[in-house]
């Protein structure tokens, strides 16, 4: 078995939240038996089996994620439906998990906790009742649950699975190998909830940022049968909207960086899974899903080579190069063979192709400025309003500094990795173009406004309109001391531009488009994460 392989096969197992279908949903690996909560009104007979973070007006419930351990030792959330609120804590304990529900409302009519016991994803075991238990009889072992509190029989629950039901009028619990008392469950998950918390101090003042920012990637990590491998979705949600999962290019390279601090299996699996993704034309997707629907036309900012340069720096493990290389080779090439505008410069693009299974998302923007748009990452960025595209070469008529400042990075950090793996003809075709790519922005550097700026290929006139991506021709090495204290100076600590109580908008202040709704003026974290590394890169730290 591959390194990759092993990897898996010791993180997958043991008790989380691997169901993207529901966060009450915790299940045993790598059998895929779950136990799920769900809760049944009493007076009206209406049952929530499932629970998702999403828009009101969308979802019958709300659902406030609390802390959440990577291993699933301790996970924390409340819930509101209808008038009914309660909170669950959890706790997995080696081969066994504990659950406290506690009800935050006082009905005169409770309604019924619900403990649903069944076989995920068709995976083999027999889940039958035995004596006050309801028992997964596996492969390799048998696992009772335990529910405490005043059963109640109801067999109008809507679910197909096994289940115990009681009355929710009072703190329950919830557990697996033997029967424990709720007290014995508050203990257990009282040490979980310590343990977690306390790996949390380190962090010092950051400490809540780090909780939050954790407890998210965390509670979006999920497994898919489909391909057997666990991933960091951008919520749950959208995993359901797009059957079952869906990843994002830069999102989950991203996911993969913050992941890195202090998980690095989930680093390693959201670098690998996302690189596999690549096309058969050539490039890491925008979009991939469990439906089949992949963005076919277009890729996404290419931030893979630098997250897989970081994660070997951190942990030293060839064999993630090894894995990746060549695929992130394929790609780099692909940028500069289907995305160079002119000698050297980079434009965004969407190539037409014919659909594979039909769904919507295969021709909306396909082949068109939205599509180029969407390649981006920065999808209504008023950078793109009514840029024309060619047809012709599929690309819009716009050489882009971001997209240019990027592909030098990645062509410096694959050749880093080129160089590691002894693949010297590869380092040296790298260098090769990112010297190609730093020669060719001088030309979009604007002295009378003291930045660089896009350029339009069908007029040759600047772009005035500017963002975040504009400092990303920092990246490159050649790119003059005066020339990166002028951007500084008269851009990024202007207020009218980019400088403020909370930076960086995602437009400038001073454009027409500004405030408006998602990439039209909002402080974006992988804006400014990128705007970090290209003002370190000339030793502007401060």
């Amino acid at each position: 078995m591959s390194e990759y392989g092993e990897m898996k096969k010791s993180f997958i197992r043991g008790w989380n939240t691997w169901n993207t279908r529901s966060m009450l949903s915790h299940v045993l690996m790598p059998e895929g038996f779950a136990v799920s909560l769900g809760v049944k009104d009493t007076r009206s007979g209406r049952y929530m089996k499932e629970a998702f973070v999403g828009l009101k007006d969308r979802r019958p419930e709300e659902v406030f994620p609390g802390a959440h351990a990577y291993d699933g030792s301790y996970t924390e959330l409340r819930i509101k439906w209808q008038d009914i609120e309660f909170k669950v804590e959890t706790s997995a304990l080696g081969d066994d998990l504990v659950i406290y529900a506690e009800p935050l409302s006082a009905l005169e009519y409770p309604p019924l906790l619900v403990v649903e016991c069944a076989m995920l994803w068709n995976r083999e075991g027999l889940v039958l009742p035995e004596g006050d238990a309801v028992t997964a009889n596996l492969r390799e072992r048998k696992v009772p649950v335990y529910v405490e509190g005043t059963p109640v029989s109801d067999p109008y629950i809507p679910t197909e699975a096994r289940y115990m039901a009681v009355r929710f009028d009072r703190p329950e619990g919830v557990s697996t190998g033997k029967r424990r008392s709720v007290e014995e469950i508050r203990e257990i998950i009282k040490g979980g909830r310590e343990r977690h918390f306390k790996s949390v101090e380190k962090y010092g003042r950051l400490a809540e940022i780090y909780k939050a920012m954790q407890s998210c990637l965390a509670w979006d990590t999920v497994y898919d049968p489909l391909k057997d491998r666990a991933i960091s979705t951008v919520s749950r949600i959208w995993n359901m909207n797009w059957g079952g999962y869906v990843l994002f290019c830069w999102d989950n390279y991203f996911a993969a960086y913050m992941a890195s601090l202090d998980s690095k299996e989930i680093a390693y699996s959201n670098a690998i899974e996302m690189t596999r993704e690549l096309t058969e034309r050539g490039f890491v997707p925008n979009f991939a899903s469990a439906v089949g629907a992949s963005s076919r036309d277009r890729s996404q900012p290419p931030v893979g080579s630098m997250v897989v340069r970081e994660l070997y720096r951190k942990y030293g493990e060839k064999w993630l190069l090894e894995e990746v290389f060549d695929r992130l080779m394929t790609w780099n090439r692909w940028w500069a063979e289907n995305r160079q505008v002119e000698e050297g410069l980079l434009a965004w693009g969407s190539n037409p192709y014919k659909p594979v299974i039909g769904h919507r998302s295969e021709s909306t923007g396909v082949g068109d400025r939205l599509g180029a748009a969407l390649e981006s990452g920065l999808d209504n960025s008023p950078m793109y309003d009514d840029m024309p595209f060619d047809t012709e070469s599929c690309m819009m008529k716009l050489a882009d500094v971001g997209l240019t400042g990027m592909y030098i990075m990645d062509c410096e950090a694959l050749s880093d990795i080129a160089r590691i793996l002894g693949r010297k003809a590869e380092a040296e075709e790298l260098k090769e173009r990112a010297r190609r790519c730093k020669r060719a922005l001088n030309k979009l550097w604007d002295e009378k406004s003291g930045i660089f700026l896009n350029r339009r290929t069908d007029t040759g006139e600047f772009s005035r309109r500017i963002s975040p991506t504009n400092f990303y021709s920092l990246f490159s090495s050649e790119v003059s001391k005066e020339q990166a204290e002028r951007m500084i100076k008269e851009h990024f600590y202007n207020p009218e531009e980019f400088w403020g109580e909370w930076i960086l908008p995602s437009i400038s202040r001073n454009d027409p488009a500004y405030p408006g709704e998602y990439w039209r003026g909002r402080i974006w974290a992988p804006m400014n994460f990128l705007t970090y590394l290209a003002l370190r890169r000339h030793g502007l730290k401060e």
